[in-house]
């Protein structure tokens, strides 16, 4: 998925917000990825915001992760 480059300091900061929220449910992103039925690439890449990801992602990560898709979207 393509992101618009206007966009990229939101797709950094929503990554930033699942590594946090992967770590303190103590995930890899490997074990992360394969309980989204995606690569481990796919998880790296939206953690560090080098693509873009669709929400259907961002709600299955949310309840994987047992944490509002708003808390995700929570920009400090």
């Amino acid at each position: 998925m393509i992101m618009k480059s206007n966009h990229k300091q939101k797709y950094k900061l929503l990554g930033l917000n699942i590594a946090y929220y992967r770590k303190l449910n103590g995930y890899t992103q490997e074990s992360l990825a394969e309980k989204l039925n995606l690569d481990r690439t796919t998880v790296s890449k939206i953690e560090l915001a080098t693509c873009g990801v669709s929400l259907d992602v961002i709600f299955d990560i949310s309840e994987l992760l047992d944490v509002s898709v708003e808390r995700l979207f929570t920009f400090r």
